[in-house]
């Protein structure tokens, strides 16, 4: 492998115009594709294979005019000192009910006084606006005129609020994405020391994005990718794509430093590092492709299209980095060590002959830290955000607070009770039958606060009916109520089939199917990573060290999840208002982006420890070895990864706030607690044994040669101090054309 690599570095280097070329080509041709291409689709959250999905799809069968999956507002009124059917606030909420439905996407709006959409006391009401398309497809216009009337229809004597979907605005601007940038500049050149060199990784992360994401938007509308796919390809695009440039660049000028010639140096960057580039891209490949285990639709278009822009930032790492080294030729110059500091008392240095001196000691102090900090994680709860979980400040929150107070807090969350039954349906028998029957099995029930009358579809199969509960949408108890309704035994006869949706029991049914599916994937990731690690450092214990300390980052990641989203630690700090359960998604998406970037900083400092071994210094001293060559890049990469990830924490949305403080959080564990502490302590007590691998094993698992030592001996077996400098073609070290 990294004698291929070698090969491609070096060819890279000496036709570097013609491959800039071929990537600005492809830029520009994905450019053109993707403006040609038709829209990208809506996002079709479905949810294959649940009850909810079930019902829905039966709904928009026999009940298209319910419109099942289009958007929804609840507008709610509340008269201050007097009653909403007072006449002159009975006028304004008819007036305001009017301009609601006057937008062309409306569906229909319902009538408080006509639906009984009071509250008890007559202080509260609501409207319910349905509208003719989906969240995803609803035009920003009429977003904007929903808002404009409930801000018109308020005033003294009238408070007006929103909540829904239909209120909420579309993603905004890449802000989060920017100040990532930002802190990665400043990381990079305190890094390198050279505007030049630090800006060569962020000029390759942005080609590499524009490209992934220029391609998603031309092959949206043949493969159906969500108007949202390109999120997740984003921002792991970005990371990888500046965090390989890293990688590459740094090596190159410490082979410069080695007095070699800038094409040798181009060819054994890409020759060694580019090997530990391209297997840890290949690790966050496997963990991000294995996202179509779990089997939700749009999970697995992220999933891959994320994938495929971390194998563009993997090519152009080995590419299009040496081709731009040759073209920026000596402006770009040998690392040199910190002035007045010698190398022996660097930072990271100092900090692995400490690790290696007491193994035991730090291997228990590290341990025990992490599993303080994941101790939170065996009280996680998991559901979907709603608008309880917004900020007090926004209107969504304020309409849902009218409503629990006004008439309960399940209204906040009713559930779509969907029955059939065989038989004849004429007259009182069948399905209106069974329907009324199913009626008053729920309205006994202590934890349903209310049942609506059964609504009959045209054909007169199917009914539905609406189910309000006790306790709020993300209560354990309407959790309760909601497997109870689905119980085989509910439906009382075996014509009678009950069907429980509704985004109450959609939440439920995605919270379910994202457990189930948590150790599978675990499962597939590491088993598959573990494989490709055996390969890589040829060793069985190097593997399962890097797996089991990949699951101490994760626990201990979600256990500070929990401790500030769901306990509320720290909350005002991060501005966290409502503690409550963790977004189902989060474990799933933490196992695959960590465990992905987990690999990454393994395969990175470690095979700079196995090349040491390799290449004859003792266990300890190749240790001490790998963070004197890569502790100081590994540490830039992992603030710059961290960074990228917390700037998600000034963003208004609970999950995107509780998904960039967990990432941030996990990265933070795993560079500098388990890869930069526990991995060199694991490594200093397992001595010589960490590199061994049976024979068995040995005869059957392929040489990858990741550590470049061919390179060294070079293709008779000669070494390359041997060599004198001379390349291949005889020229002198450090001679390139044109430079």
């Amino acid at each position: 492998m990294a004698t291929f690599l070698s090969r491609l570095g070096r060819f890279s280097f000496r036709r570097r115009r013609l491959v800039a070329l071929l990537w600005v080509v492809l830029l520009v041709g994905t450019g053109v594709l993707a403006g040609r291409a038709a829209a990208a689709p809506p996002n079709d959250f479905s949810m294959p294979g649940t009850e909810a999905q079930q019902a829905y799809d039966l709904l928009e069968k026999d009940f298209p005019e319910l419109n099942a999956d289009g958007a929804s507002a609840r507008v709610v009124f509340r008269a201050e000192g007097g009653k909403v059917t007072d006449p002159e606030t009975r006028g304004a909420i008819g007036e305001t009910v009017r301009a609601l439905g006057a937008d062309p996407q409306v569906a229909r709006v319902t009538d408080p006084f006509t639906t009984r959409s009071v509250s008890p006391d007559g202080t509260t009401a609501y409207a319910q606006v349905s509208y003719e398309v989906s969240s995803s497809e609803l035009a920003e216009e009429s977003r904007a005129a929903l808002r404009e009337t409930v801000e018109q229809a308020a005033s003294r004597e009238l408070t007006v609020e929103a909540g829904g979907n239909a209120v909420d605005a579309k993603a905004a601007g890449h802000s989060s994405e920017a100040v990532g940038l930002a802190v990665a500049a400043v990381v990079l050149v305190l890094t390198f020391g050279s505007l030049l060199a630090a800006g060569l990784p962020l000029l390759t992360a942005v080609l590499g994005v524009g490209i992934g994401a220029l391609t998603i938007r031309a092959l949206a509308g043949p493969l159906g990718l969500g108007s949202t796919t390109t999120g997740l390809a984003v921002m792991i695009g970005l990371a990888v794509g500046i965090d390989y440039a890293l990688f590459v660049v740094s090596r190159y000028r410490a082979e410069l430093a080695r007095d070699r010639g800038r094409e040798d140096a181009a060819a054994h960057a890409v020759g060694t590092a580019g090997s530990a580039v391209v297997f840890a891209g290949l690790t966050v490949v496997i963990a991000l492709a294995g996202l179509a285990v779990v089997g939700i639709p749009l999970l697995t278009q992220m999933g891959l299209a994320a994938a495929g822009t971390v194998v563009v930032a993997v090519l152009i790492a080995v590419t299009l980095i040496p081709a731009l080294l040759g073209l920026c030729g000596r402006r770009i110059g040998p690392a040199r060590p910190r002035r007045k500091i010698p190398r022996r008392q660097a930072m990271g240095v100092r900090w692995a002959r400490f690790v290696v001196r007491r193994p035991v000691a730090v291997l228990f102090a590290g341990a025990a830290l992490l599993g303080v900090v994941a101790l939170p994680a065996a009280s996680l709860e998991m559901g979907l955000p709603g608008d309880d979980s917004k900020p007090v400040s926004t209107t969504q929150r304020r309409a849902y607070d009218m409503i629990a107070e006004g008439f309960g807090p399940g209204h906040n969350g009713p559930l779509t009770v969907v029955v059939q039954a065989d038989g004849d349906t004429d007259g009182d028998t069948g399905v209106e039958t069974a329907a009324r029957r199913v009626a008053r099995q729920i309205d006994g029930r202590e934890d349903v606060a209310a049942v609506g009358q059964p609504r009959l579809s045209a054909s007169g199969g199917t009914a539905v009916l609406s189910v309000v509960p006790a306790a709020s949408p993300s209560s354990t108890e309407t959790a309760g109520l909601v497997h109870a309704l689905r119980e085989p035994a509910f439906a009382a006869d075996s014509d009678t089939q009950v069907l429980v949706t509704g985004t109450t029991a959609m939440n439920a049914d995605v919270s379910q199917k994202l457990s189930d599916a948590l150790i599978p994937y675990l499962g597939l990731v590491v088993g598959l990573a573990f494989v490709l690690l055996i390969a890589v450092f040829r060793s069985l214990l190097v593997p399962l060290k890097a797996a089991l300390g990949f699951l101490w980052s994760v626990l201990a990641g979600l256990g500070a999840v929990v401790a500030v989203f769901q306990w509320g630690w720290l909350g005002s700090v991060l501005g966290v208002t409502e503690p409550g359960p963790i977004v189902s998604v989060m474990p799933v998406f933490m196992v695959g982006v960590v465990f992905g970037l987990a690999m990454d900083y393994e395969v990175f400092l470690v095979t700079r420890m196995r090349e040491a071994y390799v290449h004859g210094q003792s266990p300890k001293d190749s240790v001490i070895s790998g963070f004197e060559h890569s502790g100081r890049v590994v540490a830039a990469a992992a603030v710059i990864m961290i960074s990228v990830f917390a700037a998600f924490l000034g963003s208004e949305e609970q999950i995107l706030r509780t998904i960039g403080f967990g990432l941030a959080a996990a990265v933070l564990f795993d560079a500098f607690v388990v890869r930069m502490t526990l991995v060199p302590a694991v490594l200093a007590l397992l001595g010589r044994s960490a590199w061994s691998l049976p024979r068995w094993l040995d005869r059957l698992v392929p040489d990858l040669d990741v550590e470049g030592e061919r390179l060294e001996r070079g293709p008779r077996g000669v070494t390359a101090e041997e060599k004198n400098g001379a390349d291949p073609v005889g020229a002198p070290a450090g001679h390139v054309p044109g430079n």
